[in-house]
């Protein structure tokens, strides 16, 4: 009877880490898709910072710049823009009802404390953090911090329609149903129509 070595020999080694190398690749690669439709499915958590920032200026109505520079495009929204880029630099265009509601944004956030929260996708094309924004409000005499959507408010108002972009959909029928009942109620940029 032969005995077998307890050491592998130089092949088998080699074959037995590639086997674990594979199997290793195959289970983080499946985790990741996992996770990833799981994101994706509808009432998924969106993901919130860990800490809160202060809004330094208002882009436009759906854009912010924070103390720290970041650039956040709100997820879900879309507001008439208030500037076009022409060649190399950016030009005073404002489409209808662009400038109220970049300032109804100001009015909400600018020099103000919010907390981001982020969806599957945290960057656009271009670079900005894509985030769900709420404004931190302070409440006094011990009751709790109360925090506002702000995405939510510019459509309930009327500043913003609904931009649903897969797969940031965490607030989506929120949003529908808040810019059903602002056309409804004919306020914003809903006046125009």
């Amino acid at each position: 009877m032969k005995r077998r070595s307890a050491v592998p020999s130089s092949a088998s080694a080699a074959a037995q880490r590639r086997l674990l190398r594979h199997s290793v690749t195959a289970l983080v690669v499946g985790t990741a898709a996992i996770l990833a439709a799981v994101g994706r499915g509808a009432g998924h958590a969106a993901r919130a910072t860990p800490s809160e920032v202060i809004v330094r200026r208002v882009i436009d109505g759906d854009t912010i710049e924070l103390s720290d520079g970041r650039l956040i495009r709100y997820i879900g929204i879309d507001t008439p823009e208030v500037r076009r880029r022409r060649g190399d630099h950016w030009v005073e265009d404002p489409e209808p009802f662009g400038r109220e509601a970049a300032e109804r944004n100001r009015q909400l956030v600018e020099g103000k404390r919010v907390r981001l929260e982020f969806d599957v996708e945290t960057h656009d094309r271009y670079g900005r953090w894509l985030a769900y924004v709420y404004l931190v409000e302070p409440s006094g005499s011990g009751e709790p911090t109360r925090e506002l959507l702000v995405n939510a408010q510019l459509v309930r108002e009327g500043f913003a329609q609904p931009m649903t972009i897969p797969p940031n959909v965490a607030h989506a029928e929120e949003f529908r149903a808040l810019s059903r009942e602002a056309r409804d109620g004919r306020r914003g940029l809903w006046q125009l129509r």
